[in-house]
């Protein structure tokens, strides 16, 4: 059984007053610099763990960084929220997490649970939060979001973006260098702006090779697996003759790739398939998925320092992520 060291111990160990140990220890104290260096012995030596819940009554700090995501069960939000703790490993700090599901309503009262819970810096991962409430939540405490194009230094705030719409360019022009023409797209959520602007990046490479935009060529899917099912169901009974699909992300190119399967219909012979986030099962698909891969866990290992820089003054070096195509077996060249 572990003991707990008590205040009063190390005091008596240093050979000065418990309160004077509690003011070194909360950063109030104004001792001379051997008095404060034979309390840190003693605190080594005795193995003392101040009582943070204790600490917290005493100064209004928490040690908590809030994380507002969207689907802790996503497997591109897990990654996020992977490198967020690791960003805070070793600082004293630890996360509270919560999910919006998607719905403003649901982040707004997430935020306020978080607020209410004295969290001292706070982390957004996507979401539909209006611009103006993330402006003012960062002018109340420390906030770093992912995935919206917002500036936030006028208010020491930091936002991370992502040039989803030259990707998703990119990618459907890759399959268009293979000679596929009759492309699919099944979409995200109509009111999120990831799933947008991947929409215009298909339109975009689509107009650059003169090749004309089909509405019923795009379907509506929620980014989730059964939507992309759905969807590749829906997208074959309107064009039999596609050739490939782009799907707004990989979890939705796992349901079309079963889609496919069922009717006996080969990827990549007989239609080529690419998704986007290269989520780690990815490349272990059959075939292997072509996608997009976006640093999840380094921009949530970043936010995490960027937060702590702001609550302890520090500078944390600007980051600038970058979108990589990951080309493998699930495309094919499509013969004249």
């Amino acid at each position: 059984m572990i003991r707990n060291v008590t205040l009063a111990e190390v005091a008596r160990e240093a050979g000065v007053s418990p309160s004077t140990v509690s003011r070194i220890l909360n950063g109030t104290a104004r001792v001379k610099g051997d008095k404060e260096q034979s309390v840190r012995r003693a605190i080594d030596l005795l193995g003392y763990r101040p009582n943070a819940f204790a600490r917290g009554l005493a100064t209004g700090a928490s040690g908590s960084i809030g994380v507002l995501t969207q689907d802790i069960a996503s497997p591109f939000y897990n990654d996020a929220l992977s490198g967020i703790e690791r960003g805070l490993m070793g600082s004293g700090y630890s996360p509270i997490i919560i999910s919006g599901h998607w719905r403003t309503d649901e982040e707004e009262h997430a935020v306020e649970l978080l607020l209410a819970r004295r969290v001292e810096a706070l982390i957004v991962l996507g979401g539909q939060l209006p611009d103006q409430e993330l402006r003012d939540l960062a002018a109340r405490l420390p906030v770093a979001v992912l995935g919206r194009p917002l500036d936030l230094s006028e208010y020491g705030g930091a936002s991370l973006a992502l040039n989803n719409r030259q990707a998703s360019r990119d990618l459907v022009t890759h399959l268009l260098d293979r000679g596929h023409r009759v492309i699919g797209h099944i979409m995200g959520l109509a009111d999120q702006e990831d799933a947008q602007e991947r929409l215009g990046g298909y339109r975009d490479a689509l107009e650059s090779r003169g090749v004309a935009y089909v509405p019923s060529l795009v379907v509506q899917g929620d980014f989730r697996e059964p939507s992309g099912l759905i969807g590749m169901q829906r997208l074959l009974a309107a064009h039999p003759d596609i050739t490939a699909a782009f799907c707004a992300n990989d979890q939705m190119a796992y349901g079309a790739r079963l889609a496919l399967y069922r009717l006996g219909i080969r990827v990549p012979e007989d239609v080529s398939l690419v998704g986007f986030d290269d989520l780690p099962g990815s490349c272990y698909t059959t075939p292997p998925l072509t996608s997009v891969r976006q640093p999840m866990e380094e921009m949530g290992q970043w936010l995490a320092r960027f937060v702590l820089g702001r609550l302890l003054g520090e500078d944390v070096p600007a980051f600038n992520p970058r979108l990589e195509l990951q080309l493998r077996e699930s495309v094919a060249s499509r013969r004249p």
